[in-house]
């Protein structure tokens, strides 16, 4: 028979009790990190991790992560105290790390608080573009659908980016509802927060008080975006059918449009941006520029950080990767290779482009890397498996304590994610916001032979990255509050 302990009768009410004060003091924050985001443009987060939308318990949760990733605890009251001082300062948009302010500011008291704050984001040098970039997703698909969610949710106080029309090719007499639905419900990402509503008369979708045209097209030279109040527009083209300069071009020809950015890897002589490695070298001239692909954006913010600090020789990208819409659900035909066969009932051995695509971002890995896929049965989620010959011999130890230092501190943090657990699967990384991450446990270092695993949310964390060149692209990404080191990434010693 169990024994019980009750030397101890009120535990359980004493527990139950620090719970629901913590609930209290979260709830408390969240209309702080509203007005902020709302009136402001400012977009909160703990080393990293959004604050916005979430409820009380996604608050707490957060708050225990940087406990759970080894940097100091961060209180709520503390949290409080930093997000009451920058509404007091009233900020440009920014994008701030609360945590980290929170830490600079710890032991200060009223006015020094407020003083100290306002230096570390002057110190950002925030270049923000004065007035809002209309935004075309050409293609509404599994990429088209993520991005209008994100954007929606980053519309703030509409002085960004703003998604005004989706462009797509009419599927039946009840396509608008279809097209809403979509939007509203996802077997992946859960529902839409919020609401969608229709405007059948006009073609419009609202959601969350966003206004989005809906515009029936197959020509993307044909569309007069002027025409619906669209001006100097950056079309998102989601589609895949043209990936060259020539067919991307054709949109350029539409009035109302400015520039294009293409969600595939560009071919030559196109620009591919991956974000936090070469958006420095988007220029305003260019006019079409591409987003890469979805594990060109995991793998090369690693590969980075790993070559600065212990040097790649060479090496081999081997991606587990979810089935996409390209493959067929049941056998049938295909004019590719072995994607024919059922994606839900088989093992697909297919090509990838994404390592000999990693030098466009990072010419120095040119002719260094080969790489390979294999299609998988689940939705969403994929795993790149990196095995690099370094220049340098390095341990596990080294290798993940660094890793896990650039994911916290570097200008790569936006990018690269670090996690050590033994329970993680592919699904617990459904809705990441960063590019990759990487799973420390899984890691083998034998002198200059190493082994990375890197999970990546290959929907919507390739989604945020490209918000992020548009971001760049507009000139309206925001600051980052403190701001990125600008050091070299060292390897630990």
């Amino acid at each position: 028979m169990t024994a019980f302990n009750t030397d101890h009768p009120h535990a359980f009410e004493s527990h139950r009790a620090a719970w629901v004060a913590r609930e209290e003091r979260a709830e408390q924050l969240i209309p702080l990190i509203g007005r902020l985001y709302r009136d402001h443009g400012v977009v909160t987060s703990i080393h990293g991790h959004r604050l916005i939308n979430l409820s009380a318990t996604g608050v707490i949760s957060v708050h225990d992560r940087a406990r759970e990733l080894g940097h100091d605890e961060l209180t709520l009251e503390e949290t409080a105290t930093v997000l009451a001082a920058l509404l007091a300062i009233a900020p440009e948009p920014a994008s701030i790390d609360v945590a980290r302010l929170a830490m600079s500011v710890r032991g200060l008291d009223g006015d020094d608080v407020t003083e100290r704050l306002r230096a570390e984001i002057d110190a950002a040098h925030p270049a923000y573009a004065a007035g809002p970039t209309d935004v075309v997703l050409y293609g509404f698909g599994r990429i088209g659908r993520l991005l209008a969610r994100i954007l929606i949710n980053h519309a703030g106080n509409g002085n960004g980016l703003r998604l005004r029309a989706i462009v797509v090719r009419r599927g039946s007499d009840n396509d608008l509802h279809k097209r809403a639905s979509l939007l509203a419900r996802d077997s992946v990402h859960g529902p839409f927060p919020g609401a969608v509503t229709v405007d059948a008369e006009n073609d419009v979708l609202i959601a969350n008080g966003t206004r989005i045209q809906v515009i029936y097209s197959d020509d993307p030279a044909g569309v007069d975006y002027v025409a619906y109040g669209i001006r100097d527009a950056i079309i998102v083209d989601n589609t895949g059918r043209w990936r060259d300069e020539a067919g991307l071009a054709q949109h350029l020809t539409s009035p109302g449009v400015a520039r294009v950015l293409l969600t595939a890897p560009g071919k030559t002589p196109l620009k591919n941006i991956v974000h936090g490695i070469n958006d420095d070298t988007i220029a305003d001239g260019d006019r079409i520029l591409s987003a890469a692909s979805c594990t060109t954006n995991a793998i090369t913010p690693v590969l980075k950080a790993v070559d600065e600090a212990y040097g790649i020789v060479r090496g081999h990208v081997e991606t587990v990767h979810s089935f996409t819409n390209d493959q067929n659900l049941t056998d049938n035909f295909h004019r590719g290779d072995r994607r024919g066969r059922s994606a839900v009932l088989n093992m697909v051995i297919t090509e990838t482009g994404a390592a000999k695509a990693v030098a466009k971002a990072l010419p120095q890995l040119a002719g260094k890397l080969t790489g390979s896929s294999i299609r998988v049965p689940t939705p969403d989620v994929s795993l790149a498996i990196l095995n690099l010959t370094l220049e340098r011999p390095a341990t596990k130890d080294q290798i993940n304590d660094y890793l896990r230092r650039v994911s916290l501190h570097s200008r790569l943090r936006q990018q690269i994610d670090y996690i050590e657990s033994p329970e993680v699967v592919s699904s617990d990384f459904v809705g990441s916001h960063r590019a990759g991450i990487v799973d420390g446990l899984a890691t083998i270092a034998d002198e200059t032979n190493l082994v990375l695993y890197v999970w990546y949310d290959n929907e919507y964390g390739y989604s945020c990255q490209v918000v992020r060149v548009l971001e760049a692209m507009a000139g309206t990404h925001p600051a980052v509050v403190p701001p990125r080191a600008e050091v070299r990434l060292e390897p630990a010693h």
